[in-house]
């Protein structure tokens, strides 16, 4: 097999790692709060920690690796990854833990950030290209299916810590194998400028946002949040190599779609997130069994993504899938805003799984649609900004709705009521704030984004998107 083969089964060894880590989390979490004691809110952290610094530090990842070089970024980034994971592993309070998820993210943005660059140099030709572009995605799309259950054969069999721990021998042979064959370069040098203090600005004010979601401490954490990330927009005006040029938000598809995307993604990975909650803490199954329970809307999303949204898009155009795509998910939340608290698997659940699959219309859509509004200069600009907008919005919404739900809970077992009713309610009243996010979406999407006619002879510009929602 020729080494650039190898090579890229590094680079998808490394995108199944982080995409996993996505999602295999999901159902552990109840294990986890019972082993370390985190509250029904604070458990928000075991995935927002993770996505906070992954969506924030992307950009940043992405220009170090043009200035030090993208393999030493993929080399640092895949061992700061593998080394977190292992702290993660062996925590025992849910402040190692959150702090060792927060260094997962860190090294997962920059491996992820960087791995995209060294495919195009390692295959030039554009066939070749096209075939190694096809096995990179498919690899995410599938960690991303795979993931939960994984992570429920890995809790029951040997424990939560086995979900980060599995990461060592992975992480080990991607690193001893990228170093004999991922091509060297010497990059620019840190002289050419990136935008640090902007970095820390916008972590550190997402950081105290989603704290001030979660804790209520909106006087001094939401005051200083709003304070952190004003002075990242201040920065982005006057910095000489900006982390994310404000010239791009002058184009309508570009903003309405990022807008759109965030939104549907703080909707749908919250499903992902409360879902698993809801089937442990209330329906009684064990964490193989909640995997199992939500493969199919994974699969789904994964097949319909993969294998229909192109031909649907070509014939249809973008917009009106989206629509539908929206519409289908508005379905999906409003049924879940009533979920019984023994809800039948077959009858009440699984439909819900099979509407999921309007996610895997909407992304393709509004990667298309939010692609098509940036000149030819701004693509690698505003392919950095669609994939932060959906990490943020993933963790926005998992703060959101997890701290509505567990105030709802709270209350309800306050007046008496039994646990799992309570804890349903909360639910429910999640879903349908979600249900509610999902129909600003429809409606933003409809009313200003414009439909797009194809133009002869001009190729679409394609971005890669994570599929963290499943």
């Amino acid at each position: 097999m020729s080494q650039r083969w190898i090579a890229l089964g590094v680079l998808a060894t490394a995108m199944l790692m982080t995409i996993l880590d996505g999602s295999i989390v999901t159902v552990a979490m109840p294990a986890i709060s019972a082993d370390l004691g985190f509250t029904q809110a604070g458990l928000s952290w075991i995935v927002n920690a993770y996505l906070i610094a992954f969506g924030s530090l992307l950009l940043l990842a992405g220009r170090l690796g043009d200035l030090l070089g993208r393999r030493r970024l993929f080399l640092a980034g895949t061992a700061l990854f593998t080394a977190a994971s292992v702290l993660a592993g062996a925590a025992t309070s849910p402040a190692v833990l959150i702090a060792a998820r927060f260094l997962q993210g860190v090294g997962s943005a920059t491996a992820t950030a960087v791995s995209l660059g060294i495919l195009v140099t390692l295959f030039t030709d554009v066939r070749e290209r096209s075939r190694a572009i096809a096995v990179y995605s498919f690899t995410g799309a599938a960690g991303a299916a795979i993931g939960q259950v994984v992570g429920g054969l890995l809790t029951d069999a040997l424990g939560w810590h086995w979900i980060f721990l599995i990461n060592l021998p992975i992480g080990v042979a991607a690193l001893l194998a990228a170093r004999r064959t991922l091509p060297a370069d010497r990059g620019l040098g840190l002289a050419a400028g990136a935008d640090v203090l902007g970095a820390l600005l916008v972590t550190g004010g997402l950081v105290l946002g989603i704290y001030a979601v979660v804790s209520g401490h909106w006087l001094w954490a939401g005051s200083l949040a709003a304070v952190l990330l004003l002075s990242f927009v201040v920065r982005q005006k006057t910095a000489r190599s900006p982390l994310m040029p404000l010239r791009i938000f002058r184009s309508r598809e570009v903003s309405v779609a990022n807008v759109v995307q965030a939104l549907t993604v703080a909707a749908c990975f919250a499903f992902q997130v409360l879902t698993a909650l809801y089937l442990q803490q209330v329906a009684g199954y064990d964490a193989t069994q909640t995997g199992l329970a939500i493969l199919p809307a994974a699969v789904v999303i994964g097949a319909v993504s993969l294998g229909l949204a192109a031909r649907l898009n070509a014939r249809f155009g973008e917009r009106k899938v989206l629509l539908t795509g929206l519409a289908l998910l508005t379905v999906m939340l409003g049924l879940l805003s009533r979920v019984p608290v023994h809800a039948d698997y077959v009858t009440d659940l699984l439909p819900i799984m099979l509407l999921a699959g309007g996610f895997g219309l909407v992304l393709p859509a509004l990667t298309t649609l939010g692609m098509s509004g940036a000149k030819a200069d701004d693509a690698g600009l505003a392919s950095g900004l669609f994939n932060t907008t959906q990490q943020i919005g993933m963790a926005i919404g998992v703060a959101v709705l997890s701290t509505q739900a567990a105030a709802r809970t709270g209350d309800l077992l306050s007046a008496g009521l039994a646990e799992p009713a309570a804890l349903t309610s909360g639910y429910r009243l999640a879903y349908a704030i979600g249900t509610g996010l999902l129909i600003v979406a429809f409606l933003l999407a409809y009313a200003l984004l414009r439909p797009r006619r194809p133009v002869p002879g001009v190729e679409r510009v394609a971005v890669r998107v994570e599929i963290g929602a499943s």
